[in-house]
């Protein structure tokens, strides 16, 4: 989000004062947020509508009041809707003001930059030893390994951050005082938090000594680090609230072709033969919306995969749906899919 402050002018300013505001905007966010003497936003001011006033027969030493818009949209702070802000996206606003409880501005999202704000914090897995990629993770955590210039893990903090989430976690085990120190400064805007692992608690089970789940009705979002995808976070998020889950798991389509003539059966007979068929199964993706409710339920000692605990809330009846990635998704396990990964992000760079 920006800070509002350069792009703030009051409705008595002059159109001469709020051109020479909007000269001296950082890059193209070139609005102002107009606000009235209580400090409360009033309007918009862009530099096409102080053109549109002076031909009008507004002067140079008019105030403010005059040009600006009234119909500004704008979101309130902590009450932000995916859904809403997503469609004011889809009618080409790109900068929408956040305002507090008495209308003040308190920041500004760019959609071009923010592509959404979901009310969600983040946990990235960060822990595993990276065996598979050897000799590549023998003095680097894999989550450091860098692709396109930059380290794996690094794609999925500015992922993140491009949805709005800045409250986010990663947790350490291997090689852990790397990843200590990569995070010591902010990544993509963001104060990435680290929690050490006392041992390996499996591919869920650090989340238990983080503190994301404070808000039992809130939503978490956890992912392996070493992932490289482009999957929706915003549309995933949507769907899981449209679903009432309590788990949402992103799934990838897995082809399973049988090289034999495979019989079709209905008791003892035989009713067709279905010649070289290929099957379709949706495989667990790794990344996963998660009730808080559920993760508060996590044991702070011992070993908890994410299997375990999807099992387990099945079993409960909970509520457990799966959100399909279309696009991109590389898990980088192998030397292959290491390579695979370094040549497709060449291609994108």
């Amino acid at each position: 989000m920006i800070n509002p402050s350069p792009h703030i002018i009051a409705s008595t300013a002059t159109l001469l004062d709020a051109l020479h505001r909007i000269n001296t905007l950082p890059g193209g966010a070139m609005t102002l947020l107009v606000t009235d003497d209580e400090g409360r936003l009033a309007g918009t001011l862009t530099d096409g509508d102080v053109r549109r006033a002076l031909i009008d027969g507004a002067g140079l030493d008019s105030p403010v009041a005059r040009a600006m818009r009234h119909d500004c949209r704008m979101l309130r702070q902590g009450a932000i809707s995916p859904g809403e802000l997503r469609r004011h996206r889809a009618e080409g606003i790109t900068l929408i003001p956040v305002v507090d409880d008495q209308g003040r501005p308190v920041s500004i999202i760019d959609t071009r930059l923010t592509h959404t704000v979901l009310p969600v914090k983040a946990v990235l897995m960060a822990g595993g030893r990276g065996e598979r990629l050897r000799p590549l993770t023998l003095n680097v955590p894999k989550p450091l390994l860098e692709v396109g210039g930059r380290p794996i893990i690094d794609y999925n903090v500015r992922a993140l951050a491009r949805v709005g989430v800045t409250d986010v976690t990663v947790t350490l085990n291997y090689l852990a005082e790397q990843l200590e120190d990569h995070f010591s400064s902010p990544v993509e805007g963001i104060k990435v938090k680290t929690v050490r692992e006392p041992a390996f608690m499996g591919t869920i089970g650090s989340v238990a000594l983080t503190d994301v789940a404070a808000d039992a009705q809130g939503v978490t979002l956890v992912m392996n680090s070493d992932l490289l995808t482009d999957i929706s976070l915003e549309e995933m998020y949507l769907r899981h609230v449209e679903t009432k889950a309590d788990i949402t798991i992103a799934s990838i389509p897995y082809l399973v072709s049988v090289p034999y003539a495979v019989m079709v059966t209905e008791g003892e007979l035989v009713t067709a033969i279905e010649e070289k068929p290929s099957m379709s199964y949706q495989a667990n993706a790794g990344i996963y919306m998660i009730s808080n409710a559920l993760l508060q339920a996590l044991p702070a000692e011992g070993r908890t995969d994410a299997t375990d605990l999807i099992e387990s809330a099945i079993v409960q009846g909970r509520r457990v749906t799966w959100f399909p990635v279309n696009g991109t998704w590389i898990d980088i396990g192998s030397p292959a899919d290491y390579r695979h990964a370094c040549e497709l992000m060449k291609m994108k760079i």
